[in-house]
């Protein structure tokens, strides 16, 4: 008997594909607890910074890799007498409630309760239709194309 007999042989294909939905919310997720770091830096009077590997070539033409740091944008500014927090996807902002983009709160404090509350409801999946709605790419057509369709 040989070594390989013993074994118990089977034909599988491994599935490596995610649910999109748990893909996005996940990455919501983890951009809300980055800014709850920076609204912590923020109450510090600091800018949060992440610490990022680049590969550059030095100055005898080797690449090395090289550690950065990156200052990570907040998602609240300051405007009206108060603080305005939005939840941002990527690039793109999310009406969270489904018509307004932002939280009007009055001091820096409470911006820490308002992203605390954005990470609950993403966490629970109450943001997945705003998320989708945010991703789903809009149709452009040059400027002159929808001109010439129409007249045809």
């Amino acid at each position: 008997m040989t070594a390989l007999a013993k074994l118990n042989f089977k034909s599988v294909k491994r599935s490596t594909a995610r649910d999109p939905i748990m893909a996005r919310r996940d990455k919501l997720v983890a951009g809300l607890e980055e800014q709850q770091l920076v609204h912590a830096a923020a109450m510090n009077g600091e800018d949060h910074q992440v610490e990022k590997t680049k590969w550059m070539n030095n100055e005898v033409g080797e690449r090395v890799s090289v550690k950065t740091h990156r200052r990570v944008r907040p998602w609240f500014f300051e405007q009206d007498h108060g603080w305005y927090v939005q939840c941002r996807y990527g690039a793109r902002v999310i009406a969270a409630d489904g018509t307004n983009n932002a939280v009007f709160v009055k001091s820096l404090k409470d911006v820490g309760d308002v992203l605390a509350v954005f990470l609950a409801a993403a966490s629970a999946g109450e943001l997945d239709t705003a998320i989708a709605r945010a991703v789903e790419r809009k149709l452009r057509t040059k400027p002159g194309a929808a001109k010439a369709t129409s007249n045809g």
